[in-house]
């Protein structure tokens, strides 16, 4: 079993740390498009939640306080679905469906962070980690 939750962070973790790494290469663009959805102080939080997401996403892939990694995932897709795809606000048919899928796809991901820190916060055994977690739900 921890063999399979290993491929499944490592699977999970591949996401934020490409993205992580694409917000700060590709900075000018991402601050672009952030300013374009009106996200406020763009070309500070650009590079802030690029680093959010390595951080959470090197967390969780390693098992060094995996819970929190979680956690630091969790908040950054919530707050991305609700500030980068308001789906609400489009009124065009098309843009309007693409940004729901963008919406539900942080959504669905958020959930899937939220699992994997009450995971991690109630298991100390959970094999093949660096550390246990850092929080406790028991």
């Amino acid at each position: 079993m921890d063999v399979i939750v290993l491929i499944g962070r490592v699977l999970f973790a591949v996401l934020f740390l490409g993205s992580g790494f694409a917000h700060l290469t590709q900075r000018e663009a991402m601050v672009g498009y952030a300013q374009s959805k009106r996200i406020p102080l763009a070309k500070i939080a650009v590079p802030v939640t690029g680093l959010q997401i390595i951080i959470g996403g090197l967390m969780v892939l390693l098992g060094v306080w995996a819970d929190l990694g979680a956690l630091l995932l969790a908040a950054f897709l919530l707050s991305t679905a609700v500030l980068m795809h308001g789906f609400w606000a489009d009124t065009d048919p098309q843009a309007r469906q693409g940004e729901m899928t963008q919406f539900m796809k942080d959504t669905a991901l958020a959930g899937a962070a939220l699992m994997l820190f009450a995971f991690f916060a109630s298991h100390d055994d959970l094999g093949l980690t660096i550390t246990g977690p850092l929080f406790s739900l028991d």
